[in-house]
């Protein structure tokens, strides 16, 4: 668990820090800040699509308690 947030957490870091380098580049500044955007959102959907959750509900959307 701890692998995976230091994963994602360079991921996020990593796209921010793409993102701002993006507008000092000479050439390819929308393909650096797309890359950029990319990164950040593949790491927040992967961080909440994590597994596990801090509460255990009875009454679930899908009608089962969280696995």
């Amino acid at each position: 668990m701890i692998l995976s947030f230091l994963f994602f957490m360079i991921l996020f870091i990593g796209g921010i820090l793409l993102m701002g380098i993006s507008f000092g580049l000479p050439a390819f500044q929308a393909i650096a800040f797309c890359g950029g955007l990319l990164l950040v959102t593949l790491a927040m959907a992967f961080l909440l699509r994590q597994g596990g959750t801090a509460t255990r509900r009875s009454n679930n959307w899908s009608g089962k308690a969280a696995e």
